[in-house]
């Protein structure tokens, strides 16, 4: 991704919580069931082993947030995906999260920065099965 900037690495945090997680003072296998969900059907397999459980079964999720995104921010998508998003946007930040769907670890692994760098406005909402009043009609 040629546009990538803004690059955040948070192996430090994930070291300190690992750190804590051994020694019994924090519990961080306790994924939310919506993001143990989203990895099951969304996720990207790593060739990388769970740090807690030591099995294979680590996947990344990203998530795309920015004003320019409207009502799209949010959501999950592909690396595919964020190579065409990265020419039709200004700028959006992309967080990477890995999940364990065996033991539930997940962390924050890396968040940056994509966008050609043009102001845009966000596109123009349109309706969806999750608007309240969309049911209604």
């Amino acid at each position: 991704m040629k546009s990538q900037r803004s690059y955040i690495d948070y192996s430090l945090d994930k070291r300190a919580t690992l750190l804590a997680l051994f020694r019994g003072t924090v519990d961080a296998c306790d994924a939310d069931p919506y993001l143990l969900r989203a990895a099951q059907w969304h996720g990207e397999k790593t060739s990388r082993n769970c740090p807690v459980c030591k099995k294979n079964g680590l996947v990344e999720l990203r998530y795309t947030y920015g004003e320019q995104l409207g009502q799209y921010s949010g959501r999950i998508k592909s690396p595919k995906e964020l190579l065409e998003m990265e020419t039709e946007f200004g700028e959006f930040r992309v967080y990477i999260v890995e999940v364990c769907r065996d033991c539930s670890w997940n962390h924050l692994c890396a968040s940056f920065i994509l966008g050609d760098g043009k102001e845009r406005k966000a596109p123009r909402k349109v309706r969806t099965l999750e608007d309240e009043d969309y049911a209604a009609r």
